[in-house]
């Protein structure tokens, strides 16, 4: 066996060279993103025991859709309507809050005192199809819902496009 015959049986792997210059210039910033992915997706296994304070945490948000509108809900345990705020500017849906909480007890030779304090921002970008001067915010038990209705233009031409087969 000579050596051009053993080399063209061993396994390589070359990397993908584009000539679109647009996915050239993407490409170190999808690696970036997905490296910081990697390292957070692992996060939680290497430091198990790690704490964060309360109030850092950013609140689950769920974003549903349906024939009319879309729904989004946050959950903003301990939090009061008063200190939410939502906005809508240029397609993009801005939640943010700030929580402050003090505790005392006091009682003989026992003193305690916790302050603590956090704020939050969740920025949702929303399709061009929706009617921003007509969004709905509603708190109640600790829940944000906000309601964003379509654009009843886009709905009227929206259409169903049949996919045919072979």
């Amino acid at each position: 066996m000579d050596v051009k015959e053993s080399t063209s049986r061993v396994p390589a792997t070359a990397k993908r060279r584009s000539t679109d210059l647009t996915e050239q210039l993407i490409e170190p910033f999808s690696q970036l993103r997905s490296e910081v992915d990697r390292i957070f997706d692992y996060f939680p296994l290497k430091m198990p025991n790690i704490r964060f304070p309360r109030g850092a945490a950013v609140p689950a948000i769920d974003m549903t859709e349906t024939a009319k509108a879309f729904k989004v809900t946050a959950e903003l345990p301990g939090m009061d309507a008063d200190n939410v705020n939502v906005s809508f500017e240029d397609g993009f849906l801005r939640i943010s809050g700030e929580k402050q909480e003090q505790r005392e007890e006091q009682e003989e030779g026992y003193r305690l005192a916790e302050r603590t304090y956090g704020s939050f921002e969740r920025v949702l970008e929303l399709p061009s199809s929706v009617q921003g001067d007509k969004i709905k915010a509603k708190f109640k038990d600790g829940v944000l819902t906000v309601t964003v209705p379509k654009d009843e233009k886009a709905l009227a031409n929206a259409k169903r496009i049949a996919v045919e087969r072979g």
